[in-house]
C-alpha cells in the first residue's frame, strides 16, 4: 500500500507514514481545529470506543469486507484519540504504548525470539503477575459476565486448577443441572438464581475445554434461532396463521418444518 501525504495549508497533518502515525496526526489536527474534538476527554470517549468495538465485531460476524474496513477505521480513530489525549496529559505516548506491547509479546513468545522454550500462555502471564498477585488479580471490571467467567477459568487453569479434559466439565454440568432441578422443585427463588449461575458457569467451562469460546457459540446460536424464527413467521404468514394466536403445538410444527427445510 502506498504512503500518502496530506497538507492542511499550514503543514502536514498526517504525513506519509504508517497507518497508526497517520491516525495520530489526524487526531492531533482535529484537536487543533474542531471544537467538539477539543472538548473530548479519555472518559467522554469511552462510549464511542465501546460502540465501535461492538460494530467491528458485528462486521466480522456478517463477513462484509467493506463494512469491516470502515468499522476498523472508526476503531483505529478511537484508539488514536486515547493516545493523543494521554500525550497531551503527558502520561504516555505512541512509542511507550508500542514499546510495552513489543516487550510483552517478546516475553510471551520466548520460543520465537530465542529467549527460551515455548510455554503455556496463562503460565507466562501468571509469572508476569508475580507471587504477590493472585491468579485472578487484574481482571477487567467491565467484562460481560460470560466473558468474565471464561477469563476466570483460563486464569485458574494457568495455575493448574483445571479438568484434564472436557469430560470432567461435562460431568460437572450434569451435576449442576440436577441441582437446578432440585431447586426448581423446592421453589426457592434465591437458591434457583444461585444454582442457575453455577450451571451457566459450568457450561462456560465445558465450552472452553471443548475448544470453543462461549461468547462465539452463543452468538451463533442467537443468529440461528433468530433466522429460524423469522422464517417461521414468514411461513405462518403465507398460511394465514396468526403467530400470537396459534399456540405452542402449532408453532412447534412450523418450527420443525423450518428445520426440515434447512436439512434439505
Amino acid at each position: 500500500m502506498s504512503e500518502s501525504t496530506h497538507n492542511d495549508g499550514e503543514g502536514h497533518y498526517f504525513p506519509g507514514a504508517g497507518a497508526l502515525d497517520r491516525a495520530l496526526s489526524l487526531v492531533r489536527f482535529l484537536r487543533r481545529e474542531c471544537p467538539w474534538d477539543q472538548a473530548q476527554t479519555a472518559e467522554s470517549l469511552i462510549p464511542y470506543l465501546l460502540e465501535e468495538t461492538h460494530e467491528v465485531v458485528d462486521a466480522i460476524r456478517e463477513g462484509s469486507a467493506a463494512q469491516l474496513e470502515g468499522e476498523l477505521g472508526d476503531l483505529l480513530l478511537n484508539l488514536a484519540f486515547q493516545i493523543v489525549v494521554a500525550e497531551e496529559n503527558q502520561t504516555l505516548d505512541a512509542d511507550s504504548v508500542y514499546g510495552r506491547l513489543e516487550a510483552k509479546m517478546i516475553r510471551r513468545h520466548p520460543h520465537i525470539f530465542g529467549d527460551g522454550e515455548k510455554q503455556e500462555w496463562e503460565k507466562l502471564k501468571a509469572a508476569e503477575r508475580g507471587e504477590e498477585e493472585g491468579a485472578l488479580s487484574g481482571l477487567a471490571t467491565g467484562l460481560d459476565p460470560l466473558t468474565k467467567a471464561y477469563r476466570i477459568q483460563e486464569r485458574v487453569a494457568g495455575v493448574g486448577f483445571d479438568w484434564e479434559d472436557h469430560r470432567g466439565a461435562l460431568e460437572k454440568v450434569a451435576e449442576e443441572l440436577d441441582e437446578v432441578s432440585e431447586e426448581l422443585r423446592a421453589g426457592s427463588e434465591n437458591s434457583i438464581e444461585e444454582e442457575m449461575g453455577d450451571l451457566l458457569f459450568a457450561v462456560v467451562n465445558l465450552a472452553r475445554l471443548a475448544g470453543t469460546h462461549p461468547l462465539n457459540a452463543l452468538a451463533s446460536a442467537n443468529t440461528k434461532f433468530q433466522d429460524r424464527f423469522e422464517r417461521l413467521e414468514r411461513l405462518a404468514a403465507r398460511r394465514g396463521i396468526v403467530v400470537e394466536e396459534a399456540g405452542l403445538e402449532a408453532l412447534d410444527r412450523l418450527w420443525e418444518e423450518v428445520k426440515g427445510q434447512e436439512r434439505k
